[in-house]
């Protein structure tokens, strides 16, 4: 039995959760929730057991001295309350720890033990993966559901993905079957940019949970940092004329892909968001709305600064897209979808949308489940 002391009764609370390794491509979703609980001021909580979950060969403890006392950090996952005021306020439970290395139906049915002695209304994992889709564009964020009244209540994709999965999914499936309404948010990194940070992704992941849960985030430094980022993107990527070419292929394929979206329809749709969050207070400025501007994109440095990027996908197969499955496999013109990939079978999104969400990279990539760093492997 799960015993809550000291944690007074939420308003209206909503669970956000974020894991480090295969579904957190660039460090995008478990930063996002580590900035909210860093600007509102989160109290851990709860702590869950690292030795039922964990292998500690895969996820090392570490050491540090205070006051030169030596002291262990044990990998684990922690859950912390935010207090969230205005005219609308609403508590949220954040969740934050690493991809558990087993036990996974235990580890999501003791989170959900914590949601329902909390009186969570909904839970909302987020996710982050690598895919075809050029730095220089804003970051797709997909979110869906495996709840059809909740995916057309929110106007959400309706997951229909069959394949291998991460926590992420597995975490999602867990709460449909407890009845609790849950939502994945899955943002697309390119793949030749995925060492983190990555602040534009992460800047899309809460522009796009404010919009889901109707509550304002503070975004502290975030949108200048992505300003630093997109600077040093784009001057990394000048000096490469294979990588240039290859960035300018992918814009066009994702340009050509998203013209139908420039209707009256999404446009109506895209100011009335604007609208909102301005008369919410000061806005992020120019460049703060990471799914709206090119704020920016960080090259992995291997040699010479970047990841030389693929064969380009051709802008006229299908979709455009090139994107990964979650066997790491390339399939053009599909990308397959669980968690939220807007370009799977159910949903043939813009090129460069995200293949899938739980196999977040192409094979080699790191992270994916196709290279050495795979925790899959």
């Amino acid at each position: 039995m799960i015993e809550l002391e000291g944690v007074p009764e939420l308003i209206d609370p909503v669970m956000v959760a974020a894991f480090e390794g295969w579904n957190d491509a660039g460090d995008a979703a478990s930063t996002a929730v580590a900035h909210l609980d860093r600007e509102w001021k989160g109290e851990v909580f709860a702590a869950l057991d690292a030795e039922d979950y964990y292998d500690f060969q895969v996820n090392r403890p570490t050491v540090w001295l205070d006051g030169g006392v030596r002291k262990i950090t044990w990998p684990t996952t922690r859950l912390s309350v935010v207090r969230v005021g205005g005219e609308k306020p609403r508590d949220l439970v954040l969740v934050r720890g690493i991809e558990p290395s087993m036990r996974w139906r235990s580890f999501c049915n003791e989170l959900l033990g914590f949601a329902h002695e909390l009186g969570v209304e909904m839970v909302v994992i987020l996710g982050a993966l690598l895919g075809d889709t050029p730095h220089t564009r804003p970051v797709p964020v997909s979110g869906v559901t495996s709840d059809p009244d909740l995916a057309r209540t929110m106007d959400l994709e309706e997951t229909r993905y069959e394949g291998p999965t991460g926590i992420v999914g597995i975490l999602q499936e867990a709460c449909t079957h407890a009845g609790v309404p849950a939502v994945s948010l899955w943002a697309a990194v390119p793949h030749y940019v995925s060492q983190p940070p990555n602040p534009k992704a992460t800047l899309a992941l809460l522009n796009r949970l404010e919009d889901l849960i109707d509550l304002r985030i503070p975004l502290g430094e975030l949108p200048e940092d992505a300003r630093a980022w997109q600077l040093g993107v784009d001057q990394l990527a000048s000096e490469d004329s294979e990588v240039a070419e290859y960035v300018q292929t992918l814009e066009e394929a994702r340009d050509t892909a998203e013209l139908p979206e420039a209707s009256g329809e999404a446009i109506a749709r895209e100011f009335e968001r604007y609208l909102r969050r301005r008369d919410g207070g000061p806005g992020p400025g120019p460049g703060g709305h990471a799914t709206e501007g090119g704020d920016g994109s960080y090259l992995r440095d291997t040699a010479g600064g970047l990841t030389k990027p693929p064969r380009p996908p051709r802008a006229d197969s299908g979709t455009g897209e090139t994107g990964t499955g979650e066997t790491g496999t390339a399939e053009s013109g599909t990308g397959r979808a669980d968690d939220g990939g807007s370009g799977g079978p159910e949903s043939n999104g813009p090129s460069g949308a995200p293949g899938s969400p739980d196999a977040p990279g192409t094979p080699g990539s790191p992270g994916s489940p196709g290279s050495s760093d795979s925790p899959e492997d």
